[in-house]
């Protein structure tokens, strides 16, 4: 990994058209699927950062064989379940890989111990834990679950379960355990998160039945599912497409166009803001791709938008998008107002926290809040975004690729000190925007 860190300067304008890296939720879902699986999958476009690698390498614990066979494409060998691991796994920085392997684990009579790096240990894992010792899983490890920590499955019961927060991953863990206990298990959801386990658990096989009862979501897992090995094609990572988009917002003169982004409406609610907020983005050639709706979205030079409130009810569709969002309302005119986002304060860092702080380093007006923070616009202000600033990642890549992209429109460059962990989510971050025409440098 990289040690030094890294610059952006303003400069030109950006134009081209790239393509995003793999979805991430999705790369992260065909390997434990497959591996959960009987036969062959083969998957297509796989998002190969540090995250994804580190559930792959999970996955041969496990007992799947699992096999790079090109740039993205891949071949798992599935089983048809899980075998004890013989050593300690260890995911790396990857929290919705070990949340996800978690449930699938508890189906099955084994015992493992699971680690990760430094950022993952800190971060709580209860609310996966809860449901599953619900269902007869045992665990013994740090507070509050944090790892270490072993479980121990098999002999699961079923489980109707409401959701005491919004969690896709909370809800994935009980639904793949859900796939070996007996009398299968229910998932309530009072608000709707990313549905990709549903939809995939459907491409593998699995009945999965989902019910709108006033405005919720039943998600509901029979009981005896097997699933068979299936191809996927993994779409392009609507979090990751969102930089260079952004990027393209707010450097004055640009016009930059990303090819094959994975617009499923629960994963779509940057672009939705960004277009209240005034925004020159135009989603086009609208496809279906392995059962997920993908196109091309291009994002010209808009000065000028215009803060906004955020609806607290789309954080769900954009909770990784925040600290890119919050960005874009740096150079808009007004507040832009964010509520509703607490789950930001349990991500890889504290990113309300980490956003704000680097924000105001380089001369933007934030108001923090416990659960939100509201973002004036320097739009029409006395001044414009300064930049300037050296801004503490806590190595959380989605703040480190954020300040770098406000670096590009502001007045001076924007330093931040740990770009090693971009890596997790988008390989090649820096040369793709490099390619687009901006200055991106050690530090």
């Amino acid at each position: 990994m990289t040690t030094a860190g890294l610059k952006s300067t303003p400069g030109g304008a950006l134009r081209g058209t790239v393509r995003a890296p793999g979805d991430k939720s999705i790369s992260h879902r065909s390997m434990i699927l497959g591996a959960l699986a009987t036969g062959t999958t083969t998957v297509e476009g796989l998002l190969e950062g540090a995250d994804v690698l580190a559930t792959a390498q999970a996955m041969r614990s496990f007992g799947a064989r699992v096999e790079q066979e090109g740039v993205g494409r891949w071949r798992i060998e599935g089983q048809g379940g899980f075998v004890e691991p013989s050593d300690v796994v260890d995911c790396g920085n990857a929290g919705t890989g070990v949340r996800l392997i978690m449930g699938a684990a508890a189906g099955f009579p084994l015992c493992a111990t699971f680690t990760g790096d430094n950022s993952l240990r800190g971060r709580p894992m209860g609310r996966v834990l809860d449901p599953l010792a619900r269902m007869g899983a045992t665990w013994l490890g740090r507070d509050k679950g944090r790892l270490p920590l072993t479980l121990k499955g098999g002999n699961l019961r079923g489980l109707n379960y409401t959701l005491p927060m919004a969690s896709a991953q909370v809800k994935s863990a009980v639904l793949l355990a859900g796939l070996h206990a007996e009398g299968g298990v229910e998932v309530i959801e009072p608000e709707a998160t990313r549905d990709h386990t549903e939809r995939m658990l459907r491409a593998f096989g699995a009945e999965v039945i989902v019910e709108d009862k006033d405005g919720v979501r039943h998600i509901r897992l029979p009981a005896g599912q097997k699933l068979t090995g299936t191809h996927v094609a993994v779409p392009g990572d609507p979090s990751s497409a969102a930089f260079p988009l952004v990027a393209g917002l707010i450097v004055p003169g640009s016009e930059v166009t990303v090819e094959g982004v994975m617009l499923n409406e629960l994963r779509t609610g940057l672009f939705t803001t960004l277009q209240e907020m005034g925004a020159d983005l135009v989603i086009s050639n609208v496809r279906e791709s392995s059962g997920e709706q993908v196109g091309d979205i291009t994002a010209r030079y808009s000065p000028d938008m215009k803060g906004v409130v955020v609806p607290p009810e789309r954080a769900p569709a954009m909770i990784d998008e925040y600290p890119i969002l919050a960005v874009a309302a740096a150079f808009a005119e007004g507040p832009t107002v964010m509520r509703g986002i607490g789950e930001m304060r349990v991500k890889e860092s504290d990113r309300i926290a980490l956003t704000a702080a680097g924000l105001k380093a380089c001369g933007v007006t934030v108001e923090e809040e416990p659960e939100g923070m509201t973002v004036v616009g320097t739009k029409r202000a006395n001044h414009p975004v300064r930049g300037g600033g050296k801004v503490v990642t806590h190595g959380d890549h989605r703040i480190a690729m954020s300040h770098l992209i406000l670096g590009m429109a502001a007045q001076e460059p924007v330093e931040i000190d740990e770009p090693g962990m971009i890596a997790t989510s988008f390989p090649g971050f820096a040369d793709l925007m490099r390619g687009l025409g901006g200055s991106i440098a050690e530090a």
